[in-house]
């Protein structure tokens, strides 16, 4: 019953921010006595930002992207927990280095091809080397697809579904004798929740990790106080215990932008003796402004990486428009994911996640 209120809210909220109200009504209305949820709708009403009818963003079915000369395989993994299946960009100029790897968490009704559309990271990384990977969240464990970032059993390291991507990504390195220094974890939306988690509870796989138009890590505990946070945030007590680069759009009406302040301030407060934000303000030729700040500790070591996509919705900043939720006029955050990525490397190599 949980899973279909927040399919519903969540697919609600995307009606609303269409400017589509009677659609979003009759998805809240249906199976909930008619009018059960009315005052949600209002609720969410309330959250719409001035001019909120516009629709620059992509929401379409994906189409067919580039045509690429690596290989996208498939790849599986099983444990306790359950199985998840996932695909695997393997650049052609492969043939047996150490290249990094990064893990990227699709959002809500998205798949694996759709975000790999969508985000361009193919591209990126049959130009520099390094392997994607793109695990693929089952209908079973969640019937819109949604990274289930929201329930204790899949917050904690060891169990859930956090235990699943830390092993396909042990396995992936594994075979393909990755640099375990070079590992990193992003995602967007429900996936960007699920970053942060896997952040948190494997920091010694993952380097460094992304979160775009997404949550911290404990930020609910179940389908109610995951609503709350979605529209104003939440208090942390953690943050991940890697560099983190952050990605929201301050119009964003499905996660509040208050979400990104709440990773920034809980890495900031985390470490010691912070040092002034440096702030960048610029604006994408023919689109959005937007506002970097990157915060670091006294010693220079980076904390957190914050951009702020200025009148940007609920979208990958700078996507494609052959993949879905996608808003080609921000700055590209792939791209910026990939050059922040690569300015982290764990000190020491290591082999399982455990």
């Amino acid at each position: 019953m949980d899973q279909e209120r927040l399919r519903r809210m969540y697919e609600a909220t995307r009606l609303t921010r269409q400017a589509r109200f009677a659609e979003a009504t009759a998805m809240l209305q249906q199976g909930a006595g008619g009018g059960a949820h009315l005052p949600d709708m209002q609720a969410l009403l309330s959250r719409l930002p001035r001019g909120s009818a516009r629709m620059p963003l992509s929401m379409k079915k994906p189409r067919s992207g580039p045509v690429l000369p690596g290989r996208f395989r498939n790849v599986a993994y099983a444990n306790a927990a359950g199985q998840r299946t996932c695909k695997l960009y393997v650049p052609s100029a492969h043939a047996g280095q150490a290249v990094p790897l990064i893990v990227m968490l699709h959002g809500g009704t998205q798949s694996a091809d759709d975000f790999a559309a969508g985000t361009r990271m193919n591209e990126l990384a049959e130009r520099q080397g390094f392997m994607v990977a793109y695990p693929e969240q089952s209908r079973g464990a969640n019937p819109k697809g949604y990274w289930n970032w929201f329930q204790p059993k899949d917050q904690r390291r060891g169990g859930g579904e956090p235990s699943i991507i830390a092993g396909l990504t042990d396995q992936i390195v594994d075979e393909y004798a990755l640099d375990t220094r070079r590992v990193y974890i992003a995602g967007f939306s429900a996936g960007g929740a699920m970053a942060a988690v896997m952040a948190c509870a494997y920091p010694d796989v993952y380097a460094a990790a992304g979160v775009h138009s997404g949550l911290a890590a404990g930020a609910a505990h179940d389908v109610p106080s995951a609503f709350a946070a979605m529209a104003h945030g939440a208090p942390i007590d953690g943050s991940p215990p890697v560099p983190l680069i952050v990605f929201h759009g301050d119009d964003d009406a499905t996660v509040n932008h208050v979400n990104a302040e709440c990773l920034v301030r809980a890495a900031v407060a985390n470490a010691a003796d912070p040092q002034p934000p440096v702030t960048v303000s610029a604006r994408v030729p023919g689109g959005h402004a937007y506002t970097r700040r990157s915060y670091t500790d006294r010693d220079g070591t980076a904390l957190v990486e914050q951009w702020t996509i200025h009148q940007a919705g609920h979208a990958w900043s700078g996507g494609s428009p052959h993949g879905s939720y996608t808003d080609p006029r921000g700055p590209d955050a792939s791209s910026e994911l990939v050059r922040f990525f690569a300015e982290h490397a764990h000190r020491y190599a290591r082999r399982r996640a455990a």
